[in-house]
């Protein structure tokens, strides 16, 4: 049994295209800029990664994020060798996307492109008025269990 899992946080480097197969099933490639976390020269550099989502990963990611969002994904690694005219032979890793998530909060005015001032999504609170979520008050428990004296070695864990 072998282990392949990638979790990587970066941002979207161009606008996300939503492609069909044959078969109608959607699919979506694109690459993400992550930053090393160490600076060369007082300047930090940015790897890129290629990234493939298929199905309905591909439909939320191509729905909900765009070019400079900051994306969460996770997957697995997949290579590729393919010969081009020359006969020569190229190799790709990519990593296919399982799960996509927020990196950062939607920015002000709806587009996510760029640095700016972020805010967060609304949350409100349960309505207290509803049963369903009145609050209760904690009682003390009832006196109903015996105390029990030992000492710590005659516990068994």
């Amino acid at each position: 049994m072998a282990l392949n899992r990638v979790s990587i946080m970066g941002r979207i480097t161009k606008p996300l295209e939503m492609r069909q197969t044959p078969n109608g099933v959607s699919v979506t490639q694109f690459s993400i800029a992550v930053d090393r976390d160490y600076k060369n020269n007082g300047e930090r550099e940015t790897d890129f990664y290629d990234c493939v989502a298929w199905r309905s990963t591909a439909e939320h990611i191509c729905r909900y994020f765009d070019k400079g969002r900051m994306i969460v994904i996770d997957g697995k690694l997949q290579t590729a060798l393919w010969k081009d005219r020359d006969e020569k032979t190229h190799k790709a890793v990519k990593i296919i996307v399982d799960n996509a998530y927020f990196g950062d909060s939607k920015k002000e005015g709806g587009s996510a492109q760029g640095a700016g001032s972020y805010t967060s999504y609304p949350s409100t609170p349960p309505p207290t008025s509803s049963p369903k979520y009145k609050q209760e008050s904690i009682q003390e428990p009832a006196e109903d269990f015996p105390t029990i004296n030992c000492d710590e070695d005659d516990l068994p864990f």
